[in-house]
Order: C-alpha cells, then structure tokens, then sequence
C-alpha cells in the first residue's frame, strides 16, 4: 500500500512526540487544541498556567500539549498536519506562505536576544566589538544575528564578521564560556540573556534595540502561535478560544509575583534570576495591534532579506501577505 509523503511525516512526527510525551485534557475533537512545544521551552511557562488556572476550559477548549525534542520536528509535525499549533517565528512562516503553505502567526513574545557583556568589560558601544571575540547562538541566519550586523554597517560601516572573531555554538554552552571569561561577548536567546542580567553582565544592545532603529514603529513579536488558515477556517471557536485562553494566562503572568513563584521548579530559577525572568518576560507580551506589528515585520523583512539573501528568505523580496493572521469580523 502507498503511503502519501504528507502521512508518511504526520507518522514520524507523532513518533518522535510520543517518545517525549504529552499532556492531554479530555475535549471534544470540536473544541481540542493540540500544540507542539519544545520539552523545556520559555512556551511552557504560559501553558502551564494556562492549564493550572483552567482558561482552556473556560474558554470551550482542552488544551493537549505535545512535547517535541527540537523545533524542527514541530516544523515538521505542523507541516504534516500532526498538531494543530506550533511556536515559531514570523520569517519561517512567511517562507512557508511564500511556497504555496497556508501557515499563519498570532504574536506570542517581542521579548529578543541581545549581546550581553560583563558588567566591567571595556566594550561599550558596537565599535567596541572589533577584534574581540563573540559568541553567537543561533547560527549564522540568526534574525537577532542579522538585524545587529545591519545596524552595525548602516551606524558604524562596520562588518562584524569581518571585523570579530565570530564563533557559533548552542546557547547554555556561550553562556556558560562568556561567565568563565572565554568570550569578550555572547549573543543569545532572552531567557539565557536574563539569566546572565542576574549574575553580572549588561547589555550591550538588543534586537530589539535594532528593530527600531532600522525602522520599526514599536516592538515586533519574534515569535507567534503558528496554525494553518485551514484549520482556523475551519475551527474558529478553538482558534479564538486558545488566544484568548492565553491572553488570560499573560494577563496574571504580567500581574502576579506568586504566580512566577508557583512556576520556579518549572523555570529553574530562583531569587535575582526569577525575577529577571519575570520581568524580561513582561516586558515581551505582546501589546500592540496585529496589523502594526505586521507592518514593521515586512520592514524589517526587507532588511533581513537583503543581509541574509536567499539562504533565509529563498526567492520572496517581501514578507508574504497573510505573515501575521488577522482575525477575521464575527
């Protein structure tokens, strides 16, 4: 018997989940949400409370959380229609789009990666970098990564690759190498960046610092709840019921200390580096209309495709129209 390309990953990805495991709610196939999440993502802290303080149910939906290994495999889970809902960022969906997909993002986080340095390092400004040593999580096509070199070239006419020693590796490793003193600066994810706020370092300057100096009107979330328009379409009381549901759980993140307490053992912090998380956090829920933030995204599209070229956009100049999903009028 053959089997289509499409199931033949739905199998795989439901393999890999499974040895990860799940946390399902009881619901009606209407109403059931089911999200892919990476096992130990900053994405947990809001579901958890999410499912703790019941919003799925109140709202009409149960909540099935998928934990995946990487994000690839819930790229791939999505992609093969195995989960509902996956966390991922704009660029990735608008290449989807670009290629005949129908993926679409509501905002999750602005929280960004900045490039962090101890707190009596010398290095005060971008020019500063030069000749020194930076350690970059993400890779080489990192969006933080690219939206700096951009600033750097049009503010200071500096190639940073060019002009530092850039070395590339995951992120608790450069977190780790900068506090033993074996980087002179580390350019990582927020959480990690909080974490390093905690215990004696600053920032240098942030992605999102970049974005709005090259052009964004206020802050662009880096990363969205991702789901197909065909399932929206089709399930708009699960779509509305979840957002909402999550509105709610950023609600009482943003206002209650003891709920960041509850979510310690979960987090992995305590005391300054808690509260670091709390705030940097907040500072990252997503406060504007969706039409604002997708209009400062094609923006900074513009900028990233012309640094990153073709390996991050592929053959599309501008940022796919259907990026950022408007809810359509009831």
């Amino acid at each position: 018997m053959m089997i289509s390309r499409r199931e033949t990953l739905r199998l795989a990805a439901l393999g890999t989940a499974a040895m990860l495991g799940s946390h399902p709610i009881a619901a009606s196939a209407a109403s059931k949400v089911r999200i892919g999440v990476l096992k130990f993502g900053t994405v947990s802290w809001e579901l958890d409370t999410l499912k703790e303080h019941k919003f799925d149910a109140a709202n009409g939906i149960g909540l099935e959380v998928i934990y995946f290994a990487g994000e690839d495999a819930t790229n791939v889970a999505i992609l093969a229609d195995a989960i509902d809902m996956i966390v991922t960022d704009w660029l990735w969906v608008s290449r989807q789009r670009s290629d005949g997909g129908d993926v679409t993002l509501s905002p999750y986080s602005t929280a960004v990666g900045a490039i962090m340095v101890k707190d009596a390092s010398p290095i005060r400004t971008i020019p500063d970098l030069k000749g020194k040593k930076i350690g970059v999580a993400g890779g080489a096509l990192d969006k933080s990564w690219l939206l700096i070199q951009a600033l750097a070239r049009r503010d200071h006419g500096l190639d940073l690759p060019a002009i530092s020693d850039v070395v590339f590796g995951a992120p608790p490793l450069f977190s780790e190498k900068a506090i033993q003193g074996e980087l002179d600066a580390v350019l990582n994810f927020w959480h990690f960046c909080a974490r390093l706020e905690a215990n004696g370092f600053r920032r240098l300057i942030g992605a999102n610092d970049a974005e709005k100096a090259l052009g964004a009107a206020g802050p662009v979330s880096a990363l969205g709840y991702v789901f197909h328009d065909k399932w929206a379409n089709e399930n708009p009381q699960a779509v509305r019921g979840f957002l909402k549901a999550s509105a709610q759980a950023k609600d009482l993140l943003a206002r209650s200390d003891e709920e960041w307490l509850r979510l310690a053992p979960i987090v992995r912090a305590e005391g300054k580096e808690l509260a670091k998380l709390r705030d940097r956090y907040r500072e990252g829920i997503p406060r504007r209309p969706v039409a604002e933030e997708a209009a400062d995204a094609g923006r900074l599209y513009r900028v990233l495709a012309g640094i990153g070229g073709e390996k991050l956009v592929g053959s599309a100049p501008e940022m796919a129209p259907g990026t950022f999903w408007q809810e359509p009028a009831k």
